[in-house]
């Protein structure tokens, strides 16, 4: 049995913004406390959202004993070197922090998608071990390469599908594996962000260009009917809805996509950055799946943003700064514990915690044997993760990558159908 107090991982998170603050930190740190965790470095491309991170009322609250080593670093004595140069930008120093970590640790990859795979080609060439949030990257051959690359090397990669592990989805996985349900039909899914996303640093990334919200949210709700079922998707067309950032940059703001599956099913999903910032909760999500066996249907429905709980305050508002919310206490959120500060539960520090607590049984299991024995036993460790298909990996997730790659030349080519085809291998076809 694994002790926690052994071979804490040392940890660097490339990237600074919001999921970094909302999930991955306070689960690092977390992480850290069980002994799990070693030393955290967080590398963005400038310091001021590194500042941020520091100085965070929510987080010192959490973790007061918590921090994190900052690069580029935000506080000095050093007068060529003043503070107050937030915005001095450093686009490859993630690259320099990488090389020096110790081999086979991990690289927590946060930054916008178009981005991940050069990150994750730093990290895989430094042996690095890797997590990295959705979707791995925007290609398929793209992901094929990093799959081999890191199966070779012994270097396990975890995508952060956070929905996964969510109960409710694992019991649905379950019921619809044992023919509970019946066969998938027809079903819709939606995913809409708030409204506040258009002024933060979305506004500087998801630009039509690079991002939209079918693949950035919407790839949620196609991995979990695929997590559920088993099904691949074989057509996908996705429509968007230009809108301009307060920068004056131009952005899909909404889209509407339909996703047809090798039995015949239908998907079809709605998500954007609009749910009203005045609304309760901080965004509107869900799915609803319909099925049949020939003689009865099923169905399916996850409200994903309302799950039974409502608060109204007298002050200090919620999301939005809405005093009255629809709040779900399932993805993330920090509570009181047995020990000092608060503790992050939920989905998001579940997935997080099965990742870094995966790449850290590989390198404890695999302690002591030579070179070729170990090798062999962590890519005998990574194929079993696999094919369990509880966490997403290259592997088993791949469907992803096929999805986002359609997406994105359907959506910038007006809704054009694109066909997804897993022979001779996996590839789009587009009308």
């Amino acid at each position: 049995m694994m002790k926690e107090s052994q071979s804490p991982l040392r940890v660097t998170v490339v990237g600074g913004g919001m999921i970094t603050h909302d999930q991955l930190l306070p689960s690092l740190y977390h992480l850290q406390r069980l002994g799990a965790v070693g030393p955290i470095t967080i590398c963005a491309l400038n310091a001021a959202p590194l500042r941020a991170l520091a100085e965070s009322p929510t987080l010192r609250r959490a973790f007061p004993a918590s921090s994190f080593i900052a690069r580029p670093e935000f506080r000095t004595n050093d007068p060529t070197h003043p503070t107050d140069r937030a915005d001095q930008v450093y686009p490859d120093l993630y690259k320099e922090v990488i090389r020096a970590m110790p081999p086979r640790q991990l690289v927590v990859v946060a930054v916008p998608d178009a981005l991940h795979n050069e990150v994750i080609r730093a990290a895989l060439d430094a042996n690095q071990h890797i997590l990295c949030v959705k979707p791995l990257v925007q290609r398929y051959a793209e992901a094929a390469e990093i799959e081999t690359i890191a199966l070779e090397r012994g270097l396990f990669i975890g995508v952060e599908y956070h929905k996964r592990f969510d109960r409710r989805a694992l019991v649905a996985r379950q019921d619809y594996r044992a023919g509970r349900f019946g066969e998938f039909k027809i079903g819709e899914a939606r995913l809409v962000e708030p409204w506040y996303y258009r002024h933060s640093n979305f506004q500087n990334w998801f630009t039509k260009e690079s991002a939209d919200p079918f693949t950035y949210v919407g790839c949620h709700y196609v991995d979990q009917l695929y997590f559920i079922t088993g099904l691949r998707p074989t057509n996908v067309s996705v429509v968007g809805i230009e809108g301009k950032f307060p920068n004056g940059n131009i952005g899909y703001m909404w889209s509407s996509g339909r996703v047809m599956f090798e039995n015949g099913g239908i998907l079809n999903l709605i998500n954007g950055l609009g749910y009203p910032d005045d609304a309760a909760g901080s965004n509107d999500q869900g799915l609803t799946m319909f099925c049949e066996n020939g003689d009865k249907g099923g169905i399916l429905v996850h409200n994903d943003s309302w799950r039974g709980v409502m608060h109204s305050y007298v002050r200090d508002p919620g999301p939005g700064g809405t005093l009255f919310n629809s709040v779900s206490p399932d993805y993330m959120k920090l509570v009181p514990w047995e020990g000092e500060g608060l503790k992050p539960v939920g989905y998001g520090y579940d997935s997080v915690e099965a990742i870094v607590q995966t790449a850290r049984r590989i390198e404890m299991e695999t302690a002591g044997l030579s070179e070729t024995e170990a090798l062999a036993r962590r890519r005998e460790m990574i194929r079993a993760v696999d094919d369990n298909g509880i966490l997403a990996t290259p592997a088993n997730s791949y469907i992803n990558e096929l999805v986002t790659e359609a997406a994105r030349y359907s959506i910038l080519h007006n809704g054009a159908p694109v066909d997804i085809r897993y022979e001779p291998q996996p590839h789009i076809v587009p009308y």
